[in-house]
């Protein structure tokens, strides 16, 4: 997509044929046996597969279809946060072949040992993957060998506009959208129909470090306790700490948040499908937003390798990336299913973000141990308002 984040154009692929002319038997002494090529090592694992994913983050059916192809059966579990998958693969024994870690939790996973390689010659469809997104993802994983991109998307504000513009009275919308949840004089009008924040440190903190002009994935504990001080202000005005957010958008239970993209995208329909004429939608802050891609990754535990790779290599079909964004409102890194992508989602702004707008955003990087923990405290005594 000319105008998007990344290049996708598809190039074709020419497959010619070649045949062997014939030619009259001569005669000759019978050839003498030719040793046949070793056959393809069997897939002998039992037939399951066991996958650990964010809730509302796989598309209606495809885990039916892959098993119907296969016969391997999924065990498909949800986790809500980061911090939650962390600790389950910190733990060890997790139990799964399958996670979708975001690269700023992945990059201290694979420098652990928690994740394991990918056998790339077992993703025949690896090569539709677009090359822009793979090289913004060696941040966190050097030489791409242990994640495909599952979705990406954005951390930015999402507004019931509706309900936000009755909330203002005649106070007209900030510039920066991310007034509407970090400044006081507005959160403490939109207080009245519920202001909510993801229920996660590796969320919040980073967006309060950007609004206050610091570095988003800062290591420095002065610089937390200064997006500290900035949300104790608006404290008394949130609503809730949410880890169901599209349900808490579309049920009318927040009408300012920060949220994901992808997510308030989806509220927004499930709003419409409820037969709610509000208009939700997913703002682009002046100053930018805070950029996040997902990934498919293996834990180093994991008991069914050949069926992760298997259905890693399914995901990877363009008609099946492409159901990420028509039907999940995320953006796929997989350039080969762009023409497969609606008029109507690839024309949204908050799904593919033009290039002008994509210089602004925040890329994915990753914390220090030190940070992450003077980011929980910063995070636990915000919410319990201390």
């Amino acid at each position: 997509m000319n105008k998007y984040l990344c290049s996708f154009a598809l190039s074709a692929l020419v497959l010619a044929a070649c045949g062997k002319k014939e030619e009259a038997p001569a005669a000759v002494a019978a050839p003498a046996p030719v040793a046949s090529a070793p056959a393809a090592p069997a897939n002998t694992e039992e037939k399951v597969l066991n996958i650990y994913n964010w809730p509302d983050y796989i598309p209606e059916g495809m885990v039916a279809a892959f098993e119907k192809e296969t016969g391997i059966k999924v065990n498909y579990d949800t986790f809500e946060t980061n911090e939650a998958l962390h600790a389950k693969l910190v733990a060890g024994n997790t139990g799964y072949d399958l996670v979708v870690p975001g690269t700023v939790f992945a990059k201290p996973q694979i420098e652990g040992g928690l994740l394991q390689p990918l056998d790339k010659s077992k993703l025949k469809n690896l090569g539709n993957l677009d090359p822009a997104l793979l090289a913004t993802m060696t941040k966190a994983d050097p030489d791409n060998k242990h994640l495909v991109p599952w979705a990406w998307s954005f951390t930015t504000v999402g507004v019931n506009k509706t309900k936000v513009e009755k909330a203002l009275g005649g106070m007209p919308m900030p510039e920066n959208a991310w007034d509407l949840v970090f400044n006081p004089k507005y959160t403490a009008k939109l207080k009245s129909c519920g202001i909510a924040y993801l229920d996660s440190p590796t969320e919040i903190l980073p967006a309060a470090l950007h609004y206050i002009g610091k570095d988003a994935y800062s290591n420095s504990n002065d610089d937390y306790k200064e997006a500290a001080g900035m949300l104790a202000k608006v404290r008394k005005d949130v609503r809730l700490f949410s880890s169901t957010m599209i349900d808490d958008i579309a049920g009318g239970k927040a009408c300012a948040v920060v949220g994901w993209a992808g997510d308030i995208n989806i509220a927004a329909n499930r709003a419409k499908e409820n037969g709610s004429k509000d208009v939700i939608e997913a703002l682009l802050p002046s100053t930018g937003a805070l950029i996040f891609i997902d990934s498919i990754a293996m834990p180093k535990d994991a008991k069914h390798p050949n069926n992760a790779h298997a259905f890693i290599d399914f995901y990877l079909r363009p008609e099946n990336a492409a159901q990420i964004a028509n039907e999940m409102n995320y953006n796929t890194g997989n350039k080969a299913a762009v023409d497969k992508i609606k008029p109507e989602i690839a024309g949204n702004k908050s799904i593919f973000v033009e290039t002008e707008y994509f210089g602004k955003m925040i890329p994915p990087s990753s914390f220090s141990n030190e940070a992450r923990e003077a980011m929980a405290n910063a995070y636990n005594a915000f919410k319990k308002g201390k």
